[in-house]
C-alpha cells in the first residue's frame, strides 16, 4: 500500500514539476496573461459600460471582472490538454505511459500543472482589481484564490478529457475553443442571469461554468444568484466526474 502511494506521489510530482519547468521557460505565457484581461476588460468592459450602467449595484467592468479573472482560468486550465496533445505529438506520452507509475498519477500530474497554469494567469488578472475600483482584503483575496483553484482544477480536468482522444493542436483548439465559448459565454459572466429568458436560463443552469462564475462573484463583490453551498457542490462535483473520465480514458491507453 505504502509502496503504491509513494508511486501515485512521485509520479504526480515529476509529471507536475515537467510542465511546471515548461510553463516558467514560456515568456508568451507571461505575456498573454496581461494582454488578455486588459483585452476584455477595456474594450469589452468600456464597450458595453454605457448600455449597461450599473448592474445589481456595481459599475459593469466592476461587475464582469470575476467573470474575466473566471475566463482566464478557463483558457489557462485548457494547458493540461494541451500538454497532452504535445506530449503525445513528441513520443513523451508513450514514455511516461510504460513508466512504472500509475495511470491516475498521470492524469493528478497533468491536472495539477494545468491548475498551476491557471492559477498563475488568474493571479495576474486579480492584480487589475484595483484599476476597476474593486478593493479586496486579505481575507477577501485568500477566499479568491481558494475559489481560483476549485475552477482551475474542475477545467483542467475537463481539458485533459478533452485532450484523450486528440491527436493534433488543430484538433485540440476546434474542439476546446467550441466547448470553451458557449461554457463562457453562456456563465453570466457577461450579464445577470436572472434577466434571461427561461430556455436560456436552463442552458445556463447546467452550466458548470456557471456557478464557478457565481462563486467568484460572490467572493469578489458579495453578490450571487445562487447559494454558496451550490456553488461549491456544482463545480467540485463536476471536477470530480471528469478527473474520474479523464482516469478511465486513460487507462485505455
Amino acid at each position: 500500500m505504502k509502496t503504491r502511494m509513494y508511486a501515485f506521489f512521485r509520479g504526480t510530482y515529476i509529471i507536475w514539476l515537467r510542465d511546471f519547468k515548461r510553463l516558467l521557460k514560456d515568456k508568451h505565457q507571461l505575456y498573454g496573461s496581461f494582454a488578455r484581461p486588459i483585452l476584455w476588460l477595456v474594450f469589452l468592459g468600456m464597450g458595453l459600460r454605457p448600455i449597461f450602467n450599473e448592474t445589481e449595484g456595481f459599475d459593469y467592468v466592476q461587475y464582469i471582472f470575476p467573470g474575466i479573472v473566471v475566463m482566464t482560468l478557463i483558457f489557462s486550465g485548457m494547458w493540461a490538454g494541451i500538454s497532452v496533445v504535445w506530449d503525445r505529438e513528441f513520443g513523451f506520452l508513450k514514455e511516461i505511459l510504460v513508466a512504472p507509475v500509475p495511470r491516475t498519477s498521470i492524469v493528478a500530474g497533468k491536472v495539477a500543472g494545468g491548475a498551476t497554469q491557471a492559477m498563475f494567469q488568474g493571479i495576474i488578472t486579480l492584480m487589475f482589481a484595483p484599476l476597476v475600483g474593486v478593493s479586496l482584503s486579505v481575507v477577501m483575496v485568500c477566499q479568491v484564490l481558494g475559489v481560483m483553484l476549485i475552477i482551475s482544477l474542475a477545467l483542467s480536468s475537463l481539458g485533459l478529457v478533452i485532450a484523450s482522444r486528440m491527436y493534433s493542436y488543430e484538433g485540440f483548439g476546434t474542439i476546446s475553443n467550441f466547448i470553451i465559448m458557449p461554457l463562457f459565454f453562456l456563465s453570466g459572466a457577461i450579464y445577470p442571469v436572472h434577466t434571461l429568458p427561461k430556455w436560456l436560463k436552463l442552458m445556463v443552469s447546467v452550466n458548470p461554468v456557471t456557478y464557478g462564475v457565481d462563486l467568484m462573484r460572490s467572493a469578489v463583490l458579495g453578490i450571487s444568484a445562487f447559494s454558496v453551498t451550490m456553488d461549491i457542490i456544482y463545480i467540485v462535483g463536476f471536477g470530480v466526474v471528469m478527473g474520474a473520465l479523464a482516469t478511465i480514458l486513460f487507462r485505455r491507453y
